[in-house]
């Protein structure tokens, strides 16, 4: 059996790529997309933000494929789950091809040409945590638009009109705030609070932050995937937005130029590949740390036989925590 591990997304082309409407559901229980999975023949979209996985969702019922879908997910949780999903990081995506070929495609955030190796000290020389967490100099170039962008050319069916567009009409009409949205609100409502545009967004006219129920409209971001829409990756690493990113960069201290904008890639790198057993394990490379460990971490578990000890028994959580 062969398994693909992503850290981020982990897309199979073999499948049909479409969804047909959910199944029937167990007697007595009662659940909504939102909340639990729907059960499906022929395809599932599984994201932390439910929204977005209905995008996808939607996608595939549509005509489009994994890919497709994935990229279509990927720029809706940039609008409804930012506390990850973005247009500002950059992420991994594994891409298996007719069941067979598998590529990985790097999209990670670069360090501008300006960062150095003491950018990270306080005057005193130390690591400094409040820069490296929460400066502006913590910024690292984006590649989540380059990266979806490219796997969408590359591997993907449909137009960006037709992925992004979902997204733009979530940013532009706006949509119900979740609980955990607003939990993280709360959580972090000390950062938060020291910019202006991030409380015109995330909190309420009496400056609280958003409460669960309360709708989020977010215009500047549906014009700026608007921009994407428009003029692909250049909608966003050249024009307008570069001149938005980077002046604000300038003003906050940051490093982040046109040049770096202009210049960033994504990478297509080989997948790290093991064997767990009787099983083909194909995980994401470096930068990804995640691949090479979970590798490392299942040749461990291969000489011991855990099923005797019994599942979440504390003989196997032992053995599982000392290998992680």
């Amino acid at each position: 059996m062969r398994i693909i591990s992503g850290l981020v997304l982990a897309i199979c082309l073999s499948y049909p790529a479409f969804a047909k409407e959910p199944i029937s559901k167990p007697p007595g229980v009662k659940f909504d997309s939102l909340t639990s999975p729907d059960v499906s023949e022929n395809g599932m979209v599984s994201a932390q933000e439910g929204l977005a996985a209905a995008i996808g969702r939607d996608i595939l019922q549509r005509g489009g494929n994994a890919v497709d879908a994935a990229v279509a997910t990927g720029f809706a949780l940039a609008v409804t789950h930012p506390q990850a999903g973005n247009l500002g990081g950059g992420g991994f995506m594994m891409v298996s091809i007719d069941g067979e070929d598998v590529v990985a495609i790097d999209f990670r955030e670069m360090a501008p040409a300006a960062a150095d190796r003491d950018m990270f000290l306080g005057p005193d020389g130390e690591p400094d945590t409040d820069i490296s967490w929460f400066s502006h100099k913590a910024s690292g170039v984006p590649g989540t638009v380059m990266g979806l962008l490219d796997a969408l050319d590359n591997y993907g069916t449909m137009t960006p009109r037709q992925v992004i567009g979902p997204a733009i009409r979530l940013a532009d009409q706006g949509f119900p705030v979740s609980y955990g949205f607003s939990a993280s609100l709360k959580e972090h409502q000390e950062q938060l609070r020291k910019d202006p545009s991030t409380q015109a967004y995330f909190f309420r006219p009496s400056g609280a932050p958003l409460e669960a129920g309360d709708r989020l409209v977010q215009k500047d971001l549906a014009a700026t995937l608007r921009r994407i829409v428009k003029d692909g990756r250049d909608g966003f690493y050249k024009g307008k937005t570069a001149d938005l990113i980077v002046a604000e960069m300038e003003e906050g201290g940051g490093l982040i130029s046109h040049e770096d904008l202009a210049n960033y890639r994504s990478v297509t790198r080989e997948p790290v590949i093991g064997k767990f057993r009787d099983h083909e394990i194909i995980s994401m490379p470096p930068p990804s740390s995640g691949g090479v460990h979970i590798v490392q971490m299942l040749n461990v578990l291969s000489g011991y036989d855990l099923k005797p000890d019994g599942h979440n028994s504390a003989a196997y959580l032992h053995k599982l925590i000392e290998v992680m």
